[in-house]
């Protein structure tokens, strides 16, 4: 898949995951296959006041590229100093948020709340693609609720405004992360627009992956909350369903990359990221019980290195 000059090996995508697709789970996907990985949703304001949470965001290596960062924000002006602001950055791709639910972003006028608002979004992305020195796309939704799907009208516009390609989430603002997404209305935008159309929704597999490309056919596919706990969803040849070995060996690895890009990470951050590898998995609910019950990142990484230590 090529968006804009940027070239892609595969279609599978990691998505902008508040609170998780920092740097470390960024590597981790890209080390399982993932040909580009999403930063968490960076706001404008926070780059325009240079606050320090915000910027340590930015954080990225070599080894992670071709690396994309997402914006949210309602201001056109502002999106676009932004936009500049990350271009000095060593990143590939700019990505307008569009799409996210949270309350906090949609009474700001940001976020899903753009799709609304088509005029206003219209401006952002000219802004940001005007501002960008690397391609521009833009994530929305299947539209507000479900008496205003309007995803194949809102891809024409960023289209018309200079998005390199666009990312459908096929639910709406009003289903949340609830329900089932409905992937024809990916099938509808891809067939309303001529640049690359990424798909997103109810990807648990990488068969489901393979799946949505074939029914929809959509240039790529974007995995979000079924690549937590499980980065091998990115992987043709990684077992569906590994076994508990096989996901101590993988938190492992997490748990190196996050000591050695961010050791300052918040214990609870990284016991969230850790439970996950073990939920649903026989024998799973009592490592869970002990990675929740310990207190410091250093503690986490010795329980599992003596499950390492006991392995077949």
């Amino acid at each position: 898949m090529r968006i804009g000059t940027l070239n892609l090996d595969t279609p599978f995508i990691l998505a902008p995951l508040a609170g998780y697709s920092d740097l470390a789970f960024r590597l981790l996907c890209r080390e399982y296959g993932a040909s580009l990985c999403f930063s968490e949703m960076i706001s404008c304001h926070g780059l325009h006041f240079r606050q320090q949470s915000t910027l340590d965001m930015l954080k990225t290596v070599t080894a992670e590229r071709p690396v994309a960062m997402q914006l949210f924000g309602a201001e056109p002006e502002i999106m676009g100093e932004a936009a500049a602001m990350l271009s000095e950055h060593s990143i590939d791709l700019i990505d307008i948020n569009m799409g996210c639910p949270a309350k906090k972003v949609i009474k700001k006028r940001a976020g899903c709340a753009l799709m609304k608002e088509p005029a206003l979004a219209a401006k952002i992305i000219r802004a940001v693609v005007k501002n960008s020195a690397v391609p521009v796309t833009v994530k929305f939704r299947s539209g507000w609720n479900h008496q205003t799907v309007t995803a194949c009208d809102f891809a024409r516009m960023a289209e018309e405004n200079g998005a390199a390609a666009i990312t459908v989430h096929a639910r709406t603002w009003s289903d949340g992360f609830s329900g089932t997404a409905d992937w024809r209305i990916i099938s509808q935008v891809k067939q309303a627009v001529s640049i690359p159309v990424i798909g997103n929704g109810d990807i648990t597999s990488h068969a489901d992956g393979l799946r949505m490309l074939a029914e929809t056919g959509c240039d790529g596919v974007m995995i979000g909350r079924g690549a937590l706990g499980a980065p091998w969803i990115f992987s043709a040849e990684a077992p569906e369903n590994p076994s508990l070995a096989y996901r101590i060996k993988a938190l492992n690895r997490h748990l190196t990359l996050i000591a050695k890009h961010q050791p300052d990470t918040p214990p609870s951050q990284i016991k969230n990221h850790a439970g996950r590898y073990f939920k649903g998995v026989p024998g799973g609910a009592e490592i869970r019980r002990q990675i929740f019950s310990l207190t410091s990142f250093a503690a986490v990484r010795e329980v599992i290195s003596s499950f390492l230590q006991v392995l077949p």
